[in-house]
């Protein structure tokens, strides 16, 4: 079965180089991308970290440090960290990191980070592995004003997007432009206390009041503070929506 992995890498010869490396020891491994730097590595994530299982990955990139992708977009996956500086080891294993090599590496040192990816791939270590990296999103900086405050992600009852916009409405009543689509906040979002109700909405279980039955087999969810417009949950959804709200 082949191990699907992305590079993200500034210097084109030490990618290519761990490419071939990677051929040579593991030919089951399958690059699907290189990345030089932080904002490309972020785009791709967003859009492709389902399809991807391990990355590789330098800690000094062209636009920043590779550190940088952790704080726009909840990586899920295990980290290879490949750099000539020993100085962020401890950085590493906070983000993810599996193992830490160090600049010029040989195929030895490579085959062994393989191998102990693949000892916690093992079903019991990976359950514990994808746990303890499975990180959400607490806060959001948002406009007021003239200024940036931090919102709290258990302050918000409902994400609402029109217009291109999303707004969050907060416990309180109030609300703010926030700086994601929905697709990027259901992924940055625990699960177990949010739901994607519909294309618009997203609702966090405690501002639900009630859920009314609805036309065509359709739920009406009631928040707390009132949305603007009705949440509605499509007929195909109702079973997810019931489970989830009877976690």
């Amino acid at each position: 079965m082949a191990l699907r992995v992305a590079i993200i890498e500034d210097e084109p010869a030490t990618a290519r180089n761990l490419r071939h490396m990677l051929q040579d020891v593991a030919p089951e491994v399958e690059v699907l991308t290189i990345l030089p730097g932080v904002a490309e590595s972020v785009t791709w994530l967003q859009t492709n970290m389902q399809h991807c299982e391990l990355l590789f990955m330098d800690v000094r990139l062209s636009d920043g440090l590779s550190f940088d992708i952790f704080s726009q977009v909840n990586v899920t996956l295990p980290v290879i960290f490949i750099t000539a500086y020993d100085d962020y080891a401890l950085q590493a294993f906070k983000s993810n990191g599996i193992d830490y090599i160090l600049k010029p590496f040989d195929e030895s040192e490579l085959k062994q980070s393989l191998q102990k990816y693949n000892r916690l791939r093992a079903p019991a270590n990976f359950q514990q592995l994808a746990a303890q990296f499975k990180t959400y999103k607490q806060s959001f900086l948002v406009h007021n004003r003239d200024k940036l405050i931090p919102l709290a992600a258990a302050n918000i009852a409902w994400f609402y997007t029109a217009n291109e916009l999303v707004y969050a409405g907060t416990t309180d009543n109030k609300k703010y432009i926030i700086d994601f689509t929905m697709e990027q906040l259901q992924q940055q979002l625990d699960p177990t206390l949010f739901f994607r109700a519909n294309r618009q909405f997203i609702v966090q279980r405690s501002a639900i009041q009630e859920v009314d039955f609805y036309f065509n087999g359709r739920l009406a969810v009631k928040v707390h503070p009132a949305a603007k417009e009705q949440i509605l949950i499509s007929k195909a959804r109702v079973p997810e929506f019931k489970n989830w709200m009877n976690v």
